[in-house]
């Protein structure tokens, strides 16, 4: 990521962010603020250093996961509260000017590091997928579905904190 920095949403120009898809660009240009000043969201953008473009952007919030959505498997290791808490990736969107270099990646692993690197407790990072790509895109990246809803997925913190150790070895 070293042609981009990670930070929070500030005072960046959202005006000229397209991603082609209206509901994310209308989300990010117009609505995020409020959800940020309400403390329901907080926004992070990849920026290039070399200029102010915004390439990407994604949303965290607290989330929390009913335990009749998880497998047995997983449910039986987990406390018996009837749901446990996450954290959802709530928006993402990439700039179509920075279409083909691994922008999704980067900002899917900046969140999932932010989360995994938080002194907050979660038991997964959410997220919902907005169509096929998307719902394509999580699963390539280890995320799995949940049992009744086959475009929502969640990522165990075991697995991303595993993801981030493994990312940051490889970092020379």
């Amino acid at each position: 990521m070293t042609r981009f920095v990670s930070e929070a949403l500030g005072k960046h120009d959202r005006a000229g962010f397209t991603s082609g898809n209206y509901r994310i660009d209308a989300y990010f240009r117009q609505t995020v603020s409020q959800d940020i000043k309400r403390n329901y969201a907080a926004c992070y953008v990849l920026v290039e250093k070399a200029g102010t473009a915004i390439a990407g952007f994604y949303t965290l919030s607290s989330h929390t996961i009913p335990l009749t959505e998880l497998p047995t498997e997983i449910t039986r290791k987990l406390p018996r509260y009837p749901s446990i808490p996450a954290v959802l990736i709530g928006w993402m969107g990439r700039d179509i000017r920075f279409r083909g270099q691994n922008i999704g990646a980067m900002l899917l692993y900046d969140a999932i590091a932010r989360v995994a690197t938080s002194p907050v407790g979660v038991h997964a990072i959410c997220a919902d997928a907005i169509d096929d790509g998307a719902a394509a895109f999580y699963q390539a990246h280890l995320f799995q579905a949940f049992l009744s809803r086959p475009h929502s997925f969640y990522l165990p913190m075991k697995t991303a904190s595993d993801l981030v150790a493994v990312r940051k070895s490889a970092i020379p």
